[in-house]
């Protein structure tokens, strides 16, 4: 390393010096105290399992549909503290993982799907209006960005395609000028705004929030509550907790990453490690420097990409890039943290931003998503029709949770409704094959893909066949 190159690299760290490892959005004096564990038995018509968001709007969309419906959540540790309280806080209306991996998997539904998940995020807004859920909520938009010059001709021929297609009304192609007016790096070649599709929010506040709903409205929340099994109870379900137990004449799961209490679905997720940065507010005179006046969620078109937005008092939220497979599968608190991520991310974040040398990261952490192989979520029944399931929202569920709700209550009322007509719902994805096979395939994609970045974007052999066995890989 060059001593103008090895100078940076130490600057970078010194950047990350006093980061706490620990989620920005969960560090909060704010934080609700748990709801008291469940002791003993209940009985419930409605038992929902998780109290991340597909518990918690399941829960919430249960009793607004049938306010007399008796509706019981178990947590197995507090409501918010995984997936749900430490992601980027992008609320996208986008219920397929964008609008190119819906595009190939679903062509002859999108424009169903797109008008479902406008209609899912402004239900979101309303609900938080309608239950003054204090977080944060801003409909900004999206800009994808490009940052290499094969990308941006990859954006405008994008924005072509789908102004063909009559999915291009709230969008627009910048230029590298107009991409840079709207944030000032020198690395932006070209944008592709998305003016009404996305929202930012605190995803801690919201998660929170909703408990607080489901309180209102009469559900039954229990906190430091694990579901360890689930069997028939006559015509009903039981589900076995450390202290008691639950019996339900129907059953919604929510737990996505954490192994399901149905044995067959576990096949359909692997856990990713994500990780993320947090800066310390900026100065007006460094918010002027980047120019960011219009506030809307950012995120790069590598394939190893990078997600960034702006928090309420103007942090910068700098994730991504270095997704991350533990053999096995496994969901451990010992990958929650990884330096040698956080100083990868803090060189890309000055690169990015050089105006904003000598900030200083306050929060570095990480954690696993629950991923399938098509990106985004699936959905089914099982135990004849009393329990139902959703998972697999691959990083992209703060808005589509909810729209899992609805589908999951659907399912469990035997309804045919627009959701569960959908081939999105009615079909599932390819399961991951068991190890060593699977993170062989995972490690040999993500060599590739890096690869195919540092390459013009050319994919190889590899992701060709991938693409051609609809596994995708393009997100």
């Amino acid at each position: 390393m060059a001593p103008s190159a090895m100078s940076r690299s130490n600057d970078w760290t010194r950047s990350l010096s006093e980061a706490q490892p620990v989620p920005y959005w969960l560090d909060d004096p704010g934080r609700p105290r748990p709801e008291p564990a469940l002791t003993g038995a209940d009985d419930c018509d409605l038992l929902v399992v998780g109290g991340g968001y597909s518990g918690l709007w399941t829960a919430l969309i249960a009793k607004e549909r049938d306010p007399g419906r008796d509706v019981v959540l178990v947590e197995g540790r507090e409501v918010g503290w995984a997936a749900s309280g430490r992601n980027g806080g992008f609320c996208a209306a986008s219920l397929t993982h964008g609008l190119a991996n819906g595009l190939t998997r679903w062509p002859d539904e999108i424009h169903a799907l797109e008008e479902l998940g406008a209609r899912n995020l402004d239900a979101i807004e309303e609900a938080v209006a309608r239950y003054s859920i204090d977080c944060d909520f801003e409909r900004t938009g999206e800009i994808d960005v490009a940052t290499e010059p094969y990308q941006a001709r990859e954006l405008k021929d994008w924005y072509g395609q789908l102004q063909a297609k009559g999915l291009a009304e709230d969008m627009e192609y910048l230029d590298k000028d107009a991409v840079r007016e709207q944030v000032a790096s020198p690395t932006f070649e070209a944008g592709l705004l998305d003016r009404r599709g996305v929202a930012m929010l605190h995803p801690a506040k919201l998660a929170w929030g909703l408990k607080r709903a489901c309180l209102s409205l009469g559900v039954r929340v229990y906190e430091h509550t694990p579901a360890l099994t689930l069997k028939p109870y006559g015509a009903a379900m039981a589900v076995r907790t450390p202290y008691g137990q639950v019996r339900a004449r129907r059953v919604a799961l929510g737990t996505n990453v954490f192994p399901s209490l149905v044995r067959r679905v576990r096949s359909y997720t692997v856990p990713v490690y994500d990780y993320a940065l947090m800066t310390e507010p900026l100065t007006d005179g460094q918010m002027a420097s980047i120019g960011w006046k219009n506030r809307q969620g950012l995120g790069d078109s590598a394939n190893q990409f990078h997600y960034f937005r702006l928090s309420a008092d103007n942090r910068i939220l700098w994730g991504g890039y270095d997704a991350v497979y533990p053999y096995g599968g496994r969901v451990r608190a010992e990958y929650d943290d990884r330096p040698e991520t956080y100083a990868k991310l803090a060189g890309h974040f000055f690169t990015c931003f050089p105006q904003l040398e000598g900030v200083r990261f306050t929060h570095a952490w990480g954690g696993a998503i629950d991923t399938c192989s098509r990106f985004s979520a699936f959905f089914g029944t099982a135990h004849e029709g009393r329990v139902a399931y959703a998972a697999g929202y691959t990083g992209l569920g703060v808005g589509a949770t909810r729209f899992g709700g609805e589908v999951m209550l659907d399912l469990l009322a035997g309804e045919r409704t627009e959701r569960t007509e959908l081939e999105m719902v009615r079909r599932k994805p390819l399961p991951f094959p068991p190890e060593p096979f699977a993170w062989t395939g995972i490690a040999l994609t993500k060599w590739s893909l890096a690869r195919a970045d540092a390459h013009g974007g050319r994919r190889n052999l590899w992701l060709r066949t991938m693409d051609r066995l609809g596994l995708g890989f393009d997100s």
